[in-house]
């Protein structure tokens, strides 16, 4: 199944304690978020890759970004 998710431009904290822009995918379907340094194109699609691996229901769904609140 293919799902729309929101991604989204944050900052994270990292191991040195600055922070780091960063984005933030969210499944359009449960909710669940995954998150990732950077902000370019390898980093969103990062986080559509961990939304497949660590899906809370266990689906093994296609996640692209779209614009969905």
């Amino acid at each position: 199944m293919r799902v729309a998710c929101a991604i989204e431009e944050i900052e994270l904290e990292n191991d040195s304690g600055r922070l780091v822009e960063s984005v933030e995918a969210t499944c359009g379907r449960c909710g669940h978020t995954t998150e990732s340094f950077g902000t370019g194109d390898g980093s969103r699609a990062r986080c559509l890759v961990l939304l497949r691996e660590e899906c809370p229901k266990g689906e093994r769904n296609h996640y692209v970004e779209s614009d969905i609140p």
